[in-house]
């Protein structure tokens, strides 16, 4: 089986990690302060590198699980990255959430020192992370995809090939889009809601029966009705970075992003008061700040 080396043993990349290891494959990760703890990923064999030129070196595949576009752009180019180390034929998976137009010149460094490229951002929590039920959103050539897929199928349920390079980061940019601004909607309807002396269980209830049902309710209502933050665990931080991606996206192709302004401008408010906060308790938030 081929040799994964992992850089972002975050919440998100343990579970990577853990399902990668537990269906065969060596594995290397990168010791770095962000990581969640090691012990259990070193207990099943796993090897901790110090340095990303050195992982990549013994690694035939590498995946990324960092933040964002910067972080990918630092861990590949920087001293002693990625890249100083790559081996001819060395495939990179991009699980991050990045900016498209970083994606492709990135990719592009990548094929000039004789490596490929995969684009693969996920979607869905650090449940379904440890699990090894996360979707995955995949851009790159076909035959590659297909030369990678079971590798994906250990951390991944329901796997889409988006396209070439970027339109997988393209794709995931527009998931959360929808999706931070169905919990914006929700969030902003609970805080009125709260303020006109509204049962949340009957805002609820009347919501999930009518057009306001679906995934994002399901993933705030925990909130609304108990206060447990943490069906969706997404950090208002994170939301304001992908929804600037998105608007950055939205601009570079001449395309509308007036309400993705306006959803934005929400994150961006609270996430530089609360940075750490769930984005799942946006009602609250928007009455107490």
């Amino acid at each position: 089986m081929k040799k994964i080396g992992m850089v972002g043993i975050g919440m998100m990349g343990h579970g990577i990690a853990t399902n990668v290891r537990k269906a065969g494959y060596p594995l290397g990760v990168l010791e770095h302060p962000g990581n969640q703890p090691l012990d259990s990923l070193l207990a099943q064999g796993a090897v901790a590198y110090g340095s990303a030129r050195e992982l990549a070196a013994d690694s035939e595949v590498v995946i990324l699980c960092v933040t964002g576009s910067p972080q990918v752009e630092a861990v590949l180019c920087q001293p002693d990255g990625v890249l100083e180390g790559l081996r001819q034929g060395c495939v990179i998976i991009d699980c991050s959430t990045a900016i498209p137009s970083s994606t492709l010149r990135i990719a592009g460094q990548v094929a000039e020192r004789g490596g490929r490229f995969l684009d693969a951002p996920m979607t869905r929590t650090p449940k379904e992370a440890a699990e090894g039920r996360l979707n995955l959103l995949v851009g790159g050539d076909r035959a590659l995809f297909d030369e990678m897929l079971p590798l994906l199928q250990s951390f991944a349920e329901n796997i889409t090939h988006t396209g070439p390079v970027g339109s997988g980061h393209r794709m995931k940019l527009l998931h959360n889009f929808v999706s931070l601004g169905q919990v914006a909607l929700l969030g902003e309807a609970a805080a009125c809601a709260a303020r006109a002396d509204i049962d949340p269980a009957v805002l609820v209830e009347v919501l999930a029966k009518g057009g306001g049902g679906g995934a994002a309710l399901e993933r705030v209502k925990p909130y609304l009705l108990s206060q447990d933050p943490n069906a969706l665990r997404f950090t208002l931080a994170n939301a304001n970075k992908d929804l600037g991606y998105y608007a950055q996206m939205a601009r570079d192709s001449e395309a509308a992003h007036e309400i993705a302004d306006s959803v934005g401008a929400t994150f961006k408010r609270l996430a530089a008061i609360a940075p750490e906060r769930y984005a799942s308790e946006l009602a609250s938030l928007l009455n107490e700040l």
